[in-house]
């Protein structure tokens, strides 16, 4: 058997089970939209309110009040915050850097799986063409089958043919929605994780200024160095 007649027994067996796929595929995005709307939604806390604590908590150098409501948080901008909070005696420079990790960790985390979702959603119509192709397919091969006469079956796979379509443009529409809102939810909080962090940063560095900060500047002497001079 050649290839043209493994394909046509292939478009043969209809466009149904693109179809199942197709459903099978939304509601596997379906459950992914939920547990990462859930996920979000239970990680978010209020920042305004937890800005100003934090601030006014700096101003007096409470640094391990500080610390204390920033692991009462369960969002993913007190993390990158504390992150940077803890490596106060490793400098500042450090300090950036570990908040910095600690943001493509949040962000990791918030991402998961939504790589899959955006995938469906770019590829659902093309599936949903494939089905539309092996439907008409398989028209034709009943047309030829009875000598060009039009008959209600013939129709019938032809309607069911341009329905993958549909179901294919029915799944991608919303999973590309909820991607790209998604995308923007996490930048959004990561852009708010930094500004945050930016705050324990300016902290650091003004208490170093002043020489009564949390930890020895980057560029000040040990108590080693000094006792070897």
């Amino acid at each position: 058997m050649g290839i043209q007649q493994r394909l046509t027994a292939f478009a043969n067996l209809g466009a149904e089970w693109v179809m199942w796929l197709l459903v099978i595929l939304s509601v596997i995005v379906l459950a992914i939209v939920l547990e990462r709307a859930y996920y979000i939604l239970v990680s978010r806390d209020d920042l305004t309110a937890l800005k100003a604590e934090l601030l006014k908590r700096l101003r007096v150098n409470d640094v391990d009040g500080v610390k204390k409501r920033l692991r009462a948080s369960k969002s993913f901008e007190a993390r990158i915050a504390l992150a940077g909070l803890e490596s106060a005696d490793d400098g500042s420079a450090a300090a950036e850097e570990r908040m910095a990790g600690e943001a493509s960790l949040a962000k990791l985390a918030m991402e998961r799986n939504l790589a899959f979702v955006g995938t469906v959603g770019n590829n659902a119509p093309f599936v949903g063409l494939l089905g539309t192709v092996i439907g008409i397919i398989n028209a034709f091969h009943q047309l030829d089958e009875s000598g060009g006469q039009v008959s209600s079956g013939l129709m019938a796979d032809i309607g069911e043919a341009l329905v993958a379509t549909a179901i294919g443009l029915l799944v991608a529409i919303p999973a590309v929605a909820f991607f790209n809102l998604f995308v923007r939810i996490i930048k959004a909080r990561i852009v708010r994780g930094d500004a945050l962090g930016h705050e324990v940063l300016a902290f650091l560095k003004s208490t170093r200024a002043r020489g009564d900060g949390p930890y020895r500047g980057d560029d000040e002497p040990s108590d080693d160095a000094e006792g070897e001079d």
